[in-house]
Order: C-alpha cells, then sequence, then structure tokens
C-alpha cells in the first residue's frame, strides 16, 4: 500500500496542486501508512491474548465504542500539535486491538490466512481506484458528505440493532453497504485534501484511516462469510 500512496502523490503533484495541498497529501499519506503499524500490533496482541474474545458482544461494542469516540475526541482536540500524531498512533493500536476478534474468527478457518490476506489486497485496490479518481474528477463533491454521513450513523444504528436481532439477511446487507458508503467516503476525503477543504493532516489522516479500516472490516467478514473453509 506505500508504493500506492508514492504513486498517488506523485500524480497529484503533476495535476497542478497548490503547494499547501500537495504538503497536507504528503503528510497524510505518509502519516497514513506509518499508522498501519500500530493497527498490525494491536490486532496481534489482540489474536495472541484473547483479550477481545473473553467479551461478550454486548460488552466488545460499548468498549469499542467509548474507546474509539474518546480516542477520535482526544486526536482532534490536538490536532494542531505533536500530542495529535500520537494520540493517533494509539487509536490506531486501539482499533487493531478491536480488530483482532474478527481476525481470531477467521483465523479458525482452513483458508484463514489467505482470507486475510485477499482483504488487505482488496482494500488496497479500492483505495489506489479512490484515490486516482479523486486527483481527475473535477468536480465539487462537498455535497456528498451530509449524505455520507447519514449513511454511516444509520450504519452504526442498524448494527448495533443487529446486535440483538441476529438477522443474517441484515448483516449482508449492512456489510455491503458498508463498503460502499466508505469507498465513497474515502473518495470524498482525499478530494477534501486536494481541493483545500481540509488542511490538517492529522484529522485527514484520521478520516481516511476509518475510510480504510471499515472497507477492510467489511471485506474480510463477506470473504469469511462465503470463501470460509473448516474442512
Amino acid at each position: 500500500m506505500n508504493d500506492s500512496l508514492n504513486t498517488q502523490y506523485d500524480t497529484s503533484v503533476s495535476n497542478g496542486l497548490s503547494l499547501d495541498s500537495q504538503r497536507v497529501l504528503r503528510n497524510t499519506y505518509w502519516l497514513l501508512a506509518v499508522s498501519m503499524l500500530p493497527t498490525v500490533l494491536g490486532a496481534w496482541v489482540g489474536v495472541s491474548t484473547g483479550i477481545m474474545a473473553t467479551m461478550g458482544a454486548g460488552m466488545s461494542m460499548l468498549v469499542f465504542l467509548g474507546g474509539a469516540f474518546g480516542l477520535m475526541y482526544l486526536v482532534e482536540k490536538n490536532k494542531d500539535s505533536s500530542t495529535g500524531v500520537y494520540a493517533l498512533l494509539a487509536f490506531t493500536f486501539f482499533m487493531g486491538l478491536m480488530l483482532s476478534r474478527m481476525l481470531t474468527h477467521i483465523l479458525m478457518f482452513r483458508n484463514g490466512g489467505s482470507l486475510i490476506m485477499t482483504a488487505f489486497g482488496g482494500t488496497g485496490a479500492i483505495f489506489f481506484a479512490m484515490a486516482s479518481m479523486a486527483t481527475v474528477i473535477k468536480r465539487d463533491l462537498s455535497g456528498m458528505g451530509k449524505f455520507l454521513f447519514v449513511g454511516a450513523v444509520i450504519l452504526m444504528v442498524v448494527g448495533i440493532a443487529n446486535i440483538f436481532l441476529q438477522s443474517s439477511a441484515l448483516m449482508l446487507t449492512m456489510l455491503a453497504l458498508s463498503m460502499a458508503v466508505f469507498s465513497a467516503f474515502m473518495l470524498y476525503d482525499i478530494k477534501r485534501v486536494i481541493d483545500g477543504g481540509e488542511t490538517n493532516y492529522i484529522s485527514a489522516t484520521l478520516a481516511i484511516y476509518l475510510d480504510i479500516y471499515n472497507v477492510f472490516q467489511s471485506l474480510l467478514a463477506l470473504l469469511g462469510i462465503f470463501g470460509g473453509d473448516r474442512d
């Protein structure tokens, strides 16, 4: 994914971005690449210790909501200082830890490792496609934001409700919609940086990281449902 980040930055520069946008985009992509390291570390700790597996679905959701929103608030509050970078890295470690519950389940499949790599590769391909589109689309996409936000809120509410409903059909619908919504969010968030709508690279990294995280999680879940091999 690092090669994709560098290629996308070079393409953006050649398309004549302002110096400020170039700087924010460059810093965003580098911090985004660095943020994957604590994510992997958090996931490894979670899988190795099984700490998330000991929690029920309800408790896990409460920990996730409290930790994620608390750390995101901390990132945004300190986005203009180096503290914001450390807060972001702490957030990505936490998100990796939260992801370990799903990874543990996927690794129970005989082909679990290949499913994870396929999801990683697929997410990287989606990111590269959305980032490339963001550099060539001249149209202002700022109007997409409110619709995507509403879609994300609906997905979160329905996801919480489905903890109790346990509907397989609803889960599949949510996963497919989540991939669509957060892929579009990826395009929107990168375009905001390119157009100068987002001038803080820490905030930009947080937004794009969440897009990538949700696409990866949704894709991995779908691969596990349809491609998991228990034999």
